[in-house]
């Protein structure tokens, strides 16, 4: 039986889960080969990590299940749920004895992903700042006095 491997991530309202495991450089997405994905845009955001990967993607199959939001936010939450899934996966602590890299393998591709897109890799770092304690309310800004 083979082990699926699961990772998530999103961006804006859509959501992916990717899950990765030996095999031949398969990639879907929602059970539809990425090469097939209609928007061009799309389809290079998602093919983005798998290019830094080079050869090493021909190793691994992977399966993206996205839903919510627009095509865009989609093919970034797949693009963030592909990187995750190949640098968590080639984490793994113990050597396992299918595992189809080497460990400086591994190691270099880890490397390579996490310089390829620092801001894929984190999420979005463009959320809405906190309210500051004690700043001025709605209230204040719009009246003078509270009389």
């Amino acid at each position: 039986m083979v082990k699926l491997e699961s990772y998530y991530a999103s961006r804006k309202t859509a959501r992916a889960h990717a899950y990765i495991t030996k095999g031949v450089g398969r990639v879907r997405i929602n059970n539809v080969p990425v090469e097939m994905v209609q928007q061009e845009v799309a389809r290079e955001i998602m093919l983005g990590p798998l290019e830094v990967a080079g050869e090493l993607r021909n190793k691994v199959d992977l399966s993206v299940k996205v839903k919510g939001g627009g095509f865009v936010g989609q093919s970034y939450a797949s693009a963030i749920a592909m990187s995750r899934a190949m640098t968590g996966w080639t984490k793994s602590r113990k050597e396992p004895k299918d595992h189809p890299l080497t460990r400086t393998v591994r190691e270099d591709l880890r490397r390579r992903l996490s310089e390829f897109d620092k801001h894929l890799l984190s999420g979005d770092d463009r959320r809405k700042e906190p309210k500051k304690f004690g700043g001025p309310g709605a209230r204040r800004r719009k009246q003078k006095s509270y009389r």
